[in-house]
């Protein structure tokens, strides 16, 4: 259901119906986790920067995170709620600070990973978002008046692309 390639191209993760979270070493053509701690379906999986961390997550509404160098599940992030909503896309800003999710229900999260916690929600729209993606960083000021700061992009089911500004001081 999901798979990602690391920045530096020597590991591929996928995600499964069955909640599984596997990942390859692509130089050597095997299986090297077999990761836990996802019992429903993996919609999304994403390695951090420099291939830490892999995140994965899906219809538990949770993320997981894992340790890429030993294979071990060392947290989850999620949301306090009743009900939380699938979660469909995942990616890491460029430090591996901060992590985005998309969510069926139309909320951008935006995860502070050391922390692990929430630092922003943003639900312009009802309708699932199927795709989140930071921007580049850029050293100019992002418009008339505004500082520099975290950009983003959300696109889903509302049929058009959304842009943020992270202002919470990230």
């Amino acid at each position: 259901m999901a798979v990602d390639l690391s920045r530096d191209g020597r590991l591929t993760a996928s995600g499964h119906e069955n909640g599984g979270v596997y990942v390859f070493n692509n130089d050597a053509g095997r299986m090297v986790y077999s990761l836990s701690g996802l019992a429903k379906p993996v919609r999304t999986v994403a390695f951090s920067p420099g291939c830490k961390r892999l995140a994965a997550a899906g219809n538990a509404g949770i993320i997981a995170l894992y340790d890429m160098e030993h294979g071990e599940h060392v947290a989850n992030l999620s949301a306090p709620g009743n009900r939380p909503s699938w979660i469909t896309s995942l990616d890491w800003n460029d430090t591996g600070d901060y992590l985005l999710s998309g969510q069926l229900d139309g909320k951008v999260k935006v995860w502070d990973v050391a922390r692990g916690a929430c630092v922003a929600t943003h639900s312009e729209t009802d309708k699932a978002l199927w795709c989140v993606r930071w921007l580049p960083p850029t050293e100019r000021a992002l418009g008339p008046g505004m500082g520099k700061g975290e950009r983003f992009c959300a696109a889903g089911a509302s049929r058009s692309l959304s842009f943020y500004r992270e202002a919470t001081g990230i």
